[in-house]
C-alpha cells in the first residue's frame, strides 16, 4: 500500500502522514522509519527541520538525506519498515540543485514509483501541492512547478490512496477514506 499525502505548506499533511504511519503500526506492529529530505541550508530551515525532529514520537527511526531515495525506500519496505518520506518537493529541489535534467529527474520519480509497485510494507509520501498559485516569474521556479506536478501525477497513478490534506483536514482523491485516523 502506497498513499501519497499532498497539501499547502503548513497544512497538517506531516501530521495525517504521522497518525497513517501509527495507525499502520497499531495493526501490523511494524517499526516506523522516515526518511527525511530536507537539508539545512539556512538558519530557518535548520529550525524547521528540528521542529520536526521534536514533534516525531521516540520510537520511530529516522534516516536523514538519502543519496538514493528510491533504493533508501525498497530497503526499508523489505527490512518489513513502514516508511514516511517527508517530503518528495524537497527531495526534488534536491535533484534540481544537484544540476539534473529533466529526463534523469523523471527517471528518479519512474524508479520511485516502481518501488511503490512492489512496496511490502506501507510507504508514506508527503508533498506540497506548489502549483495551485500564479505561474512564478523565473524559469527555474517554473520548471520545479511543473515537475513537481509531473511528479504527483506520476506517484499518484501507483498509489493506493491520494490524500488532500488542507486545514489538517483531509480529503480522499483516490482510495477509501473509512478505517482511517
Amino acid at each position: 500500500m502506497a498513499i501519497l499525502v499532498l497539501g499547502g505548506v503548513k497544512s497538517g499533511k506531516s501530521r495525517y502522514a504521522a497518525r497513517r504511519a501509527e495507525h499502520a503500526r497499531r495493526l501490523s506492529g511494524a517499526p516506523i522509519t522516515l526518511v527525511a529530505t530536507a537539508r539545512a541550508l539556512d538558519e530557518e530551515m535548520t529550525r524547521r527541520i528540528a521542529r520536526h525532529r521534536d514533534d516525531r514520537p521516540a520510537h520511530w527511526q529516522t534516516l536523514e538525506l538519502p543519496d538514493d531515495l528510491p533504493a533508501s525506500t525498497r530497503a526499508l519496505s523489505a527490512r518489513g519498515h513502514i516508511v514516511v518520506v517527508d517530503c518528495l518537493t524537497l527531495w526534488l529541489t534536491d535533484l534540481l540543485m544537484q544540476g539534473l535534467d529533466d529526463e534523469t529527474i523523471g527517471n528518479c520519480v519512474a524508479q520511485l514509483g516502481r518501488v511503490l509497485e512492489g512496496a511490502e510494507t506501507p510507504v508514506i509520501l508527503v508533498s506540497n501541492e506548489t502549483s495551485l498559485g500564479i505561474i512564478p516569474p523565473d524559469p527555474l521556479s517554473r520548471r520545479f512547478c511543473d515537475l513537481a506536478g509531473q511528479m504527483h501525477q506520476r506517484l499518484a497513478e501507483v498509489c493506493t490512496e491520494v490524500v488532500w490534506v488542507a486545514a489538517g483536514l483531509p480529503l480522499w482523491l483516490k482510495g477509501d477514506e473509512h478505517d482511517h485516523t
